[in-house]
């Protein structure tokens, strides 16, 4: 017999105590996101011990008590809500309730625990979003309150742009009571899993499902002939769905075969059953591999994905020129977007089609592809978006979607698909490797005045978005500063690892590592320091950058270096850098943004698909509404991504949400305004919607304007990396013009969750790869834990002007990761005056380990 949350329960047989919580009791509040103990979302109390759920026998808990979320007192529930939503601790949400665990059974033993005490109790639970610094907040407020039976304040019905108002989904994600995609079940539901390659590259000679199809659970297998249009792809169709008996494997990624089963226990059982027979093949698993003249072709158009050539102004007579010019090589690795939610989905046969519950950055995406490859009509397909915990790009392509629609309208069973953190690792996209070698030059005064760049990226295994991250790492390669001369060509190449695809920051952070370093090089042998050659050159207001584009009025990076400038010069092991990131797809390409409020029972309901993974976009829309109107928060309901219900807000990608549903949600608010005039109660608009939508009008790449409009607007940020005396990461600074801010307890959290997921690529992280294979476990990823992470002071500044769009805000997603490499890269160059030219560096007390 075992005790939960208070009830005795006889239990019988044996499995993982995770397992009877979900499965047996409902207790979806703990998460599974890792299955091996690394992750800390499953944490429970054990008899008043922290203690993770998935490496936890039945048969060995025995009279044991075990506490969840849902078994804390009202009191403790009411404070760790109130707590974790005042101090901004919440983004995607699958964390938390694990942390608030591990939170209790601190407070439990020591009510006034010091910052120490608590990154140690927390230190077994990882955040992907937040960088701790507003968990640990929420963890000392909570200490406090419990001490006494003080009222807690009530939520501000009415904020103000900039206030630091709660988040609307922070409490159904405290408590665990939010569903994500995996935490529900429907009746009839069967379980699929996928076959995954044996080999990176091999030729599938035959495939024998005969023992398999045996199996008393097994339901159906499916294979390549068994699906409409065997392809997908974010862009266009060339990934397959199943590789086809006959065909080449790209790499262990690939599917061979799906089973659905009765029981999900059974599918590997089934799979095992299933008899491959390969030829292996030659593994291409680096770019210059595959760009050999012997190369095998992995796709039909060759092994280049993508060329892009950028010039602009005369670069060989400015080298030339220049009194000061450095030429280096850069390399930066993979990266493992890690979300702490595994992909999961479930499919459920309707009408000629299906309908999918997702966790995506766009159902709209899905949607579109999940009927092509059915060859069903768009409006056949019906795709929901329940809470998604953590994207950061990784889920702009589609991973389990595709697979429960698929045999859902197959079997004509609701389907789940959920894959396991192994899996997800093996098949899911990653950031792009590259190789950079970069030419910068100045004159005598440390004036920038050309650049040349040779950049090559992964993309591994099928194109995903690796055309886009190419570009945008190519039109940022230069940085934002004011000058012309540019020489870039870059080139995306496949290979046999997994697919590189959006991943925070989309290319940006690869280039801006290469440039600012560089900037370091020039400003020693100008003999100014660091601070001042980015000074002189950063771009002002009215100024042209390197991509022919000038900056409005709103740009503030001038003032994002004055606000260090004092930081950065009175520490002796400081590291500083630039960067700038576009909002919005732009470059020509359509980009729009859609909103309709809807008045329903006295309510208005904020009714766009734009996808909130964390970042908080609900809470700004409705800020934005209740700014407009003047309801009160209480009389708004924001509701969940439905394509029969929500408009299409475009992809949540390109730091473009926030300023393209947020000027959306305020054009439909100025018409709610104007039809709430004289009107004394909102049940007189029942029934009625708002309508509008935003779209964002630019430029083609390669445009003959003179100053061709490539994205609707950027923000910048300068980030100083200090270290302490032996060579650790003490302090994160990162100043940010991100224009008006909306939230600023949410856009604090971007800042400081965005520059410790970069110190883990800088430092820490090592997603490693050999002939095509995948080495590393979750645990042994190296993602900054608690204890690991430092302060990240985050400071909000503003150009002399205004942009014009969505009260003047501008993204922060993206940018808060992009200038945090090069800063820490710089600080030991300043400590030790080694120059450190690949990711993650070496030689630092982190490296050492």
């Amino acid at each position: 017999m075992i005790t939960v949350n208070g009830k005795d329960y006889q239990v019988s047989g044996d499995k993982r105590l995770i397992d009877f919580l979900r499965d047996d009791l409902e207790l979806t509040s703990v998460k599974e996101g890792c299955s091996s103990g690394a992750c800390g979302t499953c944490m429970v109390l054990i008899d008043g011990k922290a203690r993770q759920a998935c490496t936890q026998q039945l048969s060995k808990l025995d009279g044991r008590s075990i506490l969840t979320v849902d078994g804390l007192s009202d009191r403790e529930k009411d404070v760790y809500v109130y707590a974790f939503s005042e101090a901004g601790a919440v983004q995607c949400g699958f964390c938390i309730p694990g942390m608030v665990i591990s939170a209790k059974g601190l407070l439990d033993v020591n009510p006034d625990p010091t910052e120490d005490d608590i990154r140690q109790a927390i230190n077994k639970n990882i955040c992907r979003c937040t960088g701790y610094v507003k968990i640990i907040r929420g963890i000392q407020m909570a200490a406090e309150l419990l001490k006494s039976d003080q009222e807690l304040p009530q939520a501000d019905q009415h904020p103000k742009l900039s206030s630091a108002f709660h988040r609307v989904d922070a409490k159904e994600k405290v408590l665990g009571t939010g569903k994500f995609s995996d935490d529900f079940t429907v009746e009839g539901q069967i379980y699929a899993k996928a076959l995954r390659s044996k080999y990176p590259r091999a030729r599938v000679i035959k495939i024998d499902t005969e023992k398999a199809g045996a199996h008393p659970d097994t339901v159906r297998i499916v294979l390549a002939e068994d699906v409409p249009f065997n392809k997908h792809g974010h862009l266009f169709p060339d990934w397959d769905v199943i590789i086809k008996q006959g065909d080449i494997t790209r790499y262990v990624g690939d599917t061979i075969a799906i089973v659905a089963a009765t029981k999900k226990e059974s599918l590997d059982e089934i799979l095992e059953l299933i008899e491959v027979e390969y030829e292996e093949l030659e593994v291409l698993d680096t770019p210059f591999k595959s760009l050999q003249a012997e190369a095998p072709l992995l796709h039909p158009n060759g092994n280049i994905l993508r060329r892009e050539i950028l010039r602009f102004g005369n670069v060989d007579q400015a080298l030339r020129e220049s009194r000061h010019v450095v030429t280096r090589k850069y390399k930066t690795p993979h990266q493992e977007h890690a979300y702490m939610e595994p992909e999961s989905a479930l499919g459920i046969p309707e009408g000629e089609g299906v309908r999918v519950y997702t966790a995506s950055q766009s159902i709209y995406d899905e949607q579109r592809e999940i009927a092509r490859m059915l060859k069903l009509p768009n409006e056949e397909v019906h795709t929901i978006s329940m809470l998604v915990g953590g994207g950061f790009g990784g889920k702009e392509d589609m991973t389990v979607q595709h697979h429960a629609a698929l045999m859902a309208w197959l079997t004509k069973k609701p389907v789940r698909v959920t894959l396991s953190r192994a899996e997800s690792m093996m098949t899911s996209t990653k950031k792009h490797p590259a190789d950079i070698e970069l030419t910068t030059a100045c004159d005598e005064n440390g004036i920038l005045t050309a650049m040349r760049a040779t950049v090559i990226t992964d993309t591994g295994a099928y194109a995903s978005l690796g055309g886009p991250v190419l570009q945008r790492m190519c039109t940022h390669a230069a940085g934002p500063y004011n000058y012309q001369n540019i020489d870039i060509i870059g080139m995306a190449v496949l290979t046999n690892n997994p697919p590189g695809g959006a991943f925070r920051g989309f290319g940006v952070p690869q280039s801006c590592f290469a440039t600012e370093s560089n900037l370091n090089l020039l400003a020693k042998e100008v003999g100014i320091d660091p601070w001042e050659i980015r000074y002189r050159n950063a771009i002002r207001p009215g100024q042209t950058l390197p991509n022919g584009q000038i900056a409005d009025e709103s740009a503030g990076l001038v003032e994002c270096l004055e606000a260090v400038k004092d930081i950065y010069e009175s520490h002796p092991r400081a590291g500083i850098a630039c960067a700038f990131k576009n909002s919005g797809i732009g470059v020509g390409l359509p980009d729009i943004s859609r909103v309709n409020l809807l008045v329903e029972d006295g309510k208005v309901r904020i009714q766009t698909s734009a996808a909130c993974m964390g970042q908080g976009m609900a809470t700004v829309s409705r800020q934005i509404l209740i700014e407009v109107t003047g309801l009160a928060s209480d009389k708004i309901i924001n509701e969940a991504p439905d394509t029969r219900r929500t408009p299409n807000a475009g992809t949540t990608t390109a730091s473009r949400q926030t300023l393209f549903t947020g000027e959306a949600t305020k054009q439909a608010a100025e018409k709610l305004k104007q039809a709430l005039d004289g009107v004394t109660d909102l049940n007189q608009l029942n029934g009625q919607s708002f309508y509008a939508e935003f779209s964002g009008v630019t430029d083609p790449m390669g445009s003959t304007k003179d100053h061709p409009v490539s994205h609707v607007n950027y923000s910048y940020a300068v980030q100083v990396a200090l270290l302490d005396e032996a060579g650790y990461v003490e302090k994160i600074v990162s100043a940010n013009d991100i224009g008006v801010v909306i939230n600023k307890t949410s856009a604090e959290g971007q800042a400081e969750g965005g520059a410790i997921m970069s110190m883990g690529w800088a430092l820490t992280e090592k997603f490693v790869l050999e002939n095509g294979y995948l080495k590393p476990s979750y645990a042994t990823l190296g993602i900054p834990r608690a204890k690991q992470s430092p302060p990240v002071q985050a400071i909000f500044v503003n150009g002399p002007g205004t942009a014009p769009q969505a009260y003047g805000a501008k993204g922060v997603g993206e940018l808060s990761v992009i200038p945090t490499a090069p800063a820490i890269a710089g600080a030991y160059y300043r400590m030790d005056g080694q120059e450190r030219t690949a990711l993650p560096v070496t030689n630092t007390p982190y490296s050492k380990k």
